[in-house]
């Protein structure tokens, strides 16, 4: 049965399926006991199918195993354990639930966003990998919630909206269960894998793609309790971790820390990188093959596709620099406004259908009809197909309009990133009287250089409209907390409110 306690009937018995660095480790058997219990727990509390539950959780197994149990029962809303209080109580209330679950210790704005009107469960984790769920409430130990459906939601989410309220995005058992197929063909993960997750688990990247996609091959994965660049490869060399996936900021931090021609001990255990989430940059990718010694995998994914809808492949296919590679088990297409599919090499905006989709926004009609056309979800991505592999070319609603001129921004930034000393590069709209806008960029560098000699050489290697304007030389780059860069933050960061 397609559901998420299912994938872990994939995992030999006594083969580790989760590991914490100096912490414990579950085995199958292990970890599908705890997650029946966490199960058990949430039932006997009185949490139904129909129900959500909260985590506000750490990055660890805690964050993992209590999703797990979750999505069991009823569905799980994991949160951004750094939220304000503000912020906890919106999507308390967006989402109606009424059970959190918080670590022993602190998430004090979370508890206070949920005062009086909800049950409160504190969760640690005791001995040799025991789940302890703690709370005021009385658990009936006879309560049991019916099996989940494939068509049950295991997840709900929150996409970040750009001039409107977040919407909820619905995942269905069915929705992931693809997802992970998918992630598993495309990069033939089987047990002897391992994957190190440094990924936020709150987010579908490190949920998904890092976590979940391991257990659905039998394999191994090992849970830090957040990134730390000084601590990566150690731990990738002593846990024998086969592929890891990250942001491209995670990617230049680690290539930063490394010496000129240095290979790190325990990249010889590596089968591929996969990078997703942002775009990477050519020069990063082809750096980190060069230092690394393996294929580093671009691909493309969302909130509203279980993550996962294209990837560059693994050798000996073709893996094409700057592009998010081919559909994985998904459908990609590129399409106009008025709803026609256009031909390859056209620009449009890049849309999908597939099983691992999600069926809509939750209680939200007006984003449903705008989203979806016959059947096909619109990404609200810019790109085109060549060959089948994809290239973005950047948000649609970031396009800069300059006197009527549609200008990439990722084309700028991709510029910038070609001169030697700068390490990081976003470009954005600026407000402009006559043009209606004009091009600035924010850039981070990594040697000697002046806003006046990134403009002359950006002139030298593009049309004059789209140079920037302005370049203001800042130490770094305003990021969410999963990594991605948003222009428009950049932009208010910086004085250039759009």
């Amino acid at each position: 049965m397609n559901t998420l306690t299912g994938i872990l009937e994939h995992g030999a018995p006594d083969r580790p399926a989760l590991i914490v660095p100096d912490g414990p480790t579950w085995t199958y058997t292990a970890l599908k006991r705890e997650v029946a219990r966490i199960a058990d727990t949430l039932a006997g509390l009185g949490v139904e199918r129909k129900d959500r539950v909260a985590l506000v959780l750490p990055n660890g197994a805690e964050a993992i195993l209590c999703f797990l149990g979750a999505a069991a029962v009823a569905t799980a809303a994991p949160l951004n354990p750094a939220y304000t209080e503000d912020e906890f109580r919106f999507y308390l209330e967006d989402t109606g639930a009424h059970v959190m679950l918080v670590p022993a210790g602190g998430a004090e704005a979370a508890r206070a966003a949920l005062g009086d009107r909800g049950v409160l469960v504190e969760v640690s984790v005791v001995g040799d990998g025991e789940v302890r769920l703690t709370s005021t409430s009385m658990v009936d130990p006879k309560r049991r919630s019916s099996a989940a459906t494939p068509e049950d939601v295991a997840l709900i989410l929150h996409t970040s909206g750009t001039t409107s309220r977040p919407k909820r995005v619905p995942l269905t058992h069915a929705n992931l269960c693809r997802s992970l197929d998918n992630i598993v063909e495309t990069y033939a993960l089987t047990a002897e894998d391992v994957s190190l997750c440094v990924m936020p688990l709150f987010h579908v990247h490190g949920l998904v793609a890092s976590t979940l996609s391991t257990f659905n091959s039998g394999g191994a994965v090992v849970a830090p309790p957040r990134f730390n660049p000084l601590r990566f490869w150690p731990v990738v060399e002593r846990y024998g971790a086969t592929w890891y996936s990250a942001v491209p900021t995670m990617h230049q931090l680690l290539l930063s820390r490394l010496r000129e021609d240095e290979r790190p001990a325990g990249a010889e255990n590596l089968r591929f990188v996969r990078s997703c989430s942002s775009a990477l940059p050519p020069e990063v990718m082809l750096q980190l093959e060069q230092r690394l010694g393996v294929p580093v995998l671009e691909a493309y994914g969302m909130t509203e596709a279980s993550h996962q809808m294209s990837s560059n492949p693994l050798p000996p296919s073709e893996r094409r620099p700057g592009t998010v590679g081919c559909g994985t088990g998904v459908e990609v297409g590129i399409m106009d406004e008025a709803g026609t599919l256009l031909a390859p090499r056209e620009v449009g905006e890049v849309v999908i259908r597939g099983e691992n989709v999600t069926h809509g926004y939750e209680n939200n009609p007006e984003a449903n009809a705008s989203s979806f056309t016959h059947g096909w979800f619109r990404t609200g991505d810019q790109g085109r197909l060549d060959d089948g592999y994809l290239t973005i070319l950047g948000r649609l609603k970031e396009l800069i309009n300059r006197g009527g001129e549609k200008i990439s921004p990722r084309e700028i930034d991709e510029t910038l990133l070609s001169h030697p000393a700068v390490a990081e590069a976003v470009s954005f709209g600026s407000p402009h009287p006559m043009w209606g806008e004009e091009v600035a960029a924010a850039v981070v560098l990594a040697g000697e250089a002046t806003s006046a000699e990134l403009q002359r050489f950006c002139k030298e290697r593009l049309a004059d409209f789209k140079c920037p304007s302005k370049i203001h030389i800042v130490e770094s780059i305003p990021r969410t907390a999963t990594g991605k860069v948003q222009r428009r933050h950049v932009a208010a960061a910086f004085g250039e409110r759009r």
